[in-house]
């Protein structure tokens, strides 16, 4: 009988070791569990407090540019057209004199022709600079060959472009974000690199297409994370991202820029 209680005892003990066991191990991977889930969590909301930020980075920029823009066309409106436009008002004052001779009547007759004209051509170039007609009317190939033409009559750089592919029509807001692309990248290198050649190439990469940019200006160095934070390379990034493309940068001083994105 005693060596029967001893048994049941042991037996008891074991099983309440095994439990006790048991629960502890519960108990530590619960508590495992529930830091690791809170440790993700906590990542997740970092990763998502980054995105978060570079959206409004992002947002900032095409703001920042929007308004610039606006100004610029602003200035263009008072400076140039509204200038031109109330010389023509005087000018068709003047014409109200009594005693007016033909030949002042003809000069001044002409000068307004001439003012209107000129305001005229003033208001198609503003209109150009928000909406290519070419672009609107004929698609990006079409747009882009008159981008590469209009700098290429500065005779400061030689643009070469080259078009393995057919663009979609159906495609054409985003065809307006790659045309805004390729004229900041343009007019980066004109203005900053100082380049005197530019070099444009369309490819098909599977279902992407690849647009590879490269010039020969002084270049920069693209190691340093400041060199990319502009607000022009802002404003290249987020249409990028509106196109829900990537882009890679590659440049060193003295050797250009060389720029792949795809979309």
């Amino acid at each position: 009988m005693k060596l029967n209680r001893a048994y049941e005892t042991e037996i008891v003990a074991a099983i309440l070791y095994t439990s006790l066991f048991f629960v502890i191990l519960s108990i530590g991977l619960i508590i495992f569990f529930y830091y690791s889930r809170k440790k993700i969590i906590k990542n997740e909301l970092e990763k998502k407090d980054l995105e978060l930020h570079f959206q409004q980075q992002q947002l900032y920029a095409v703001l920042v540019t929007q308004e610039e823009e606006r100004m610029r066309i602003a200035q263009d409106l008072h400076d140039d057209i509204s200038a031109k436009l109330n010389i023509v008002s005087l000018n068709s004052h003047l014409l109200n004199r009594a005693n007016l001779t033909t030949s002042e009547t003809e000069e001044i007759t002409a000068n307004i022709v001439n003012l209107t004209s000129k305001a005229l051509e003033s208001t198609r170039r503003i209109a150009h600079d928000l909406l290519p007609p070419v672009l609107d009317k004929f698609g990006l190939h079409a747009g882009i060959e008159e981008l590469c033409a209009d700098f290429n009559s500065s005779k400061s750089v030689k643009v070469g472009y080259e078009n393995n592919i057919t663009f979609d029509p159906a495609d054409k807001s985003k065809h307006l974000h790659v045309f805004r692309v390729l004229q900041e990248l343009m007019n980066n290198s004109l203005r900053h690199g100082l380049a005197t050649q530019i070099n444009i190439a369309f490819s098909q990469e599977e279902t992407l297409t690849v647009c590879n940019y490269s010039d020969n200006g002084c270049g920069f160095d693209a190691s340093d994370a400041q060199n990319q934070h502009g607000l022009g390379m802002k404003n290249i990034s987020s249409r990028i991202n509106f196109l829900r493309g990537v882009i890679k940068i590659h440049s060193e001083p003295k050797k250009g820029v060389q720029v792949i994105f795809k979309f």
